[in-house]
C-alpha cells in the first residue's frame, strides 16, 4: 500500500486567512500538536515576511521534534537565506521555494519570459541545496499552466537538486478529472520523476480542494499539502482531516495510507479553531459538532441496533471517544490529571496547579465539566499571555429599563485599580471600565462568543480581536458567565498588546 506524506501548511497558508494573526507561542502550540498528530512536514511559516514570522519558525525548529520543518521562500537570495537561517536548528529541514508558471502570472505579475522563469527556478533550487538536502519546488498557479511547460521546468528543477515537486492549484480553478489528468501527465513525462516526491496543494474556491487532492493521489501524487479545518487564503485549502479520513476510510479504493494518528484530529481542530478565532461549522465533515450526531428517529434506531447502519467511521477514530467523560466539583487532583492525560495533555505539577484551580472554580459554578470544557480550559491557560493585568472583581448592573453599569477591579503592575463605566450593553460597559483601569483604549475589531457544549450550563468562550495602530492581537476567555468570559478575553488581548504581539506583513505565496 502506498504511503502518502501529509504536508501541513496551517502555520503558513492557514495563517494567511484574512484576519488571522498568531503569536509565536500560539504557533509553537499548534506545531507541537501537529507533531503529536504525526504529520510528515510542518510548513512553519514564511521567514522573510516579518521578524515575528522568522522568530516563530526559528522557535518551532528549536522546540518541535518529529516532522520535517519547512520554510517558504520565493526564488530570491534574501528569502532563501532567511529561510535557511530560520530552520537551521531543526533535525529535519526543508526549504520550499516557488515561482509562478501560468501565462497570466508570468506576463502580468512577474513580467518574465518562460526561459527566464526556468532559469530563476533552477538557480533557486541550486542555491537552496547549498543549505539543505531537502528542497521542494513549487510552480505557482500550476493549475492554469501549460502542461508541457510544467514538464520542462520540473525536469530542470529535479536536475538542479529538488527532492519534492509541488503542483499547486493556487487559485482553486481545477476540477478533479482535469487535475488528475494534469498530475498524471506531468509525472509520466518529467525526466527524473521516479526519484522525487510529487506533491499537490489545492485551494477551495470552487469547493473542490479535498476531492482534487484525492484525485491527484489516484493519479500518482505522493504528498498532499493541507491545513487543519481547511483554513487558508480566500476560501481555504484542502482540509487535512478530510483528506486523511477519506484515505483511511476508503483505503480499499485509494490503496494508500498516511502516518497520521487520527485520534489527534479532533484535538488539533479545536486548538486551531480556538487560536485563530475561525469557527468550525457544526456540519463540518469529521470535526464538526454534528459530524457524529443523530437526531432523526430512524437514524437513532439504526445506530442503537448497529452503528454501521449510519456511521462509516467511529467518533473514537478521530479522537472524540472521551466526549461522555464528566468531571464535577468533587473530583480530585488525581482524577483531573488523569482526565487530562487521557486527552493527551501531559502536565507537570507546576502546570497542574493553576489548571486545577481554574477547574475547581468552574466546577463550583456548573454541575458537570465536560471533555470540551477541559480542552477549552487547558488551551486557554496554555496560550494566555503573561498577566500584567489581572481581573480581580467584576460587577454588572443591567436590565430592560436600566443603563448597563460595570465596575471592575484590575490588578496592574503598579496597583489594584477600580473603575466603573456605562455602556450600550453589559459587555460594552465592562470593556470601557477595563480600558479606564489599564489606560488603554484599542479598537475592538471582532467579538465572538460560543458555547463549548450544549445546554444552559455550557462554558461561554469569547474571542476578541483588538487593534492599536498596526498591532493586532487576539484574546480569549472562558467562564460559565458570558460577561466574565468577555472580560477575561479582553484582558488577555490587552496583556498580549503590551507584550508586543504584532501583525505580520502579508506576502504573496502559492
Amino acid at each position: 500500500m502506498r504511503r502518502i506524506k501529509i504536508f501541513d501548511t496551517t502555520l503558513r497558508d492557514g495563517e494567511q486567512s484574512p484576519g488571522v494573526a498568531l503569536s509565536p507561542d500560539e504557533k509553537v502550540a499548534i506545531a507541537k500538536q501537529l507533531a503529536r498528530l504525526g504529520v510528515d512536514v510542518i510548513e512553519a511559516g514564511f521567514p522573510i515576511a516579518s521578524p515575528g514570522d522568522f522568530a516563530a519558525v526559528r522557535r518551532i525548529a528549536e522546540e518541535v521534534e518529529g516532522p520535517t520543518i519547512a520554510a517558504l521562500a520565493r526564488t530570491a537570495k534574501a528569502d532563501i537565506e532567511r529561510a535557511a537561517e530560520a530552520i537551521e536548528p531543526a533535525a529535519k529541514r526543508r526549504i520550499h521555494t516557488f515561482i509562478a508558471t501560468s501565462p497570466v502570472h508570468m506576463e502580468k505579475k512577474l513580467r518574465m519570459a518562460p526561459d527566464e522563469v526556468v532559469e530563476k527556478a533552477v538557480w533557486a533550487v541550486e542555491f537552496a541545496r547549498g543549505f539543505v538536502d531537502d528542497v521542494e519546488f513549487s510552480a505557482e498557479d500550476a493549475g492554469r499552466s501549460d502542461p508541457d511547460f510544467l514538464v520542462r521546468i520540473f525536469g530542470e528543477a529535479i536536475a538542479a537538486g529538488a527532492t519534492t515537486i509541488n503542483i499547486p492549484d493556487t487559485v482553486g480553478y481545477q476540477v478533479p478529472w482535469k487535475f488528475a489528468e494534469l498530475v498524471g501527465y506531468v509525472i509520466e513525462n518529467t525526466p527524473g520523476a521516479d526519484g522525487v516526491d510529487w506533491s499537490v496543494h489545492t485551494h477551495d474556491d470552487l469547493g473542490m480542494a479535498v476531492v482534487n487532492s484525492l484525485a491527484a493521489v489516484r493519479a500518482g501524487a505522493t504528498q498532499v499539502e493541507c491545513t487543519i479545518n481547511g483554513i487558508g487564503e480566500r476560501a481555504g485549502n484542502a482540509s487535512l482531516e478530510e483528506v486523511v479520513m477519506a484515505l483511511y476510510t476508503r483505503r480499499d479504493f485509494f490503496e494508500a495510507e498516511t502516518g497520521v494518528n487520527t485520534r489527534e484530529l479532533y484535538r488539533a481542530s479545536q486548538l486551531v479553531s480556538r487560536l485563530t478565532g475561525m469557527v468550525v461549522p457544526p456540519n463540518k465533515a469529521i470535526v464538526g459538532r454534528n459530524a457524529f450526531a443523530h437526531e432523526s428517529g430512524i437514524h437513532q434506531d439504526g445506530v442503537l441496533k448497529a452503528r454501521e447502519t449510519y456511521e462509516i467511521m467511529n467518533a473514537e477514530i478521530v479522537g472524540r471517544e472521551a466526549a461522555v467523560m464528566v468531571l464535577g466539583k468533587h473530583s480530585g487532583r488525581h482524577a483531573f490529571k488523569k482526565a487530562l492525560a487521557e486527552l493527551g495533555y501531559e502536565v507537570n505539577d507546576e502546570e497542574l496547579k493553576p489548571l486545577f484551580a481554574r477547574f475547581k472554580e468552574i466546577a463550583d459554578r456548573k454541575k458537570q465539566v465536560t471533555t470540551e470544557d477541559l480542552i477549552a480550559l487547558v488551551e486557554d491557560e496554555r496560550t494566555r499571555a503573561p498577566e500584567m493585568f489581572k481581573l480581580l472583581d467584576l460587577q454588572v448592573h443591567s436590565g430592560l429599563a436600566l443603563t448597563p453599569v460595570a465596575t471592575v477591579k484590575v490588578k496592574t503592575p503598579d496597583d489594584e485599580v477600580t473603575e466603573a463605566a456605562t455602556g450600550d450593553g453589559p459587555v460594552d460597559a465592562v470593556y470601557k471600565a477595563i480600558s479606564r483601569a489599564v489606560g488603554l483604549s484599542p479598537t475592538l475589531e471582532r467579538y465572538r462568543i460560543e458555547a463549548t457544549t450544549g445546554g444552559t450550563e455550557a462554558l461561554g468562550e469569547v474571542m476578541v480581536r483588538l487593534r492599536q495602530g498596526s498591532v493586532v492581537v487576539t484574546g480569549r476567555g472562558i467562564a460559565p458567565d458570558i460577561v466574565e468570559s468577555s472580560a477575561r478575553a479582553y484582558l488577555d488581548a490587552l496583556n498580549k498588546l503590551v507584550s508586543g504581539v504584532g501583525a505580520r506583513e502579508a506576502i504573496e505565496a502559492p
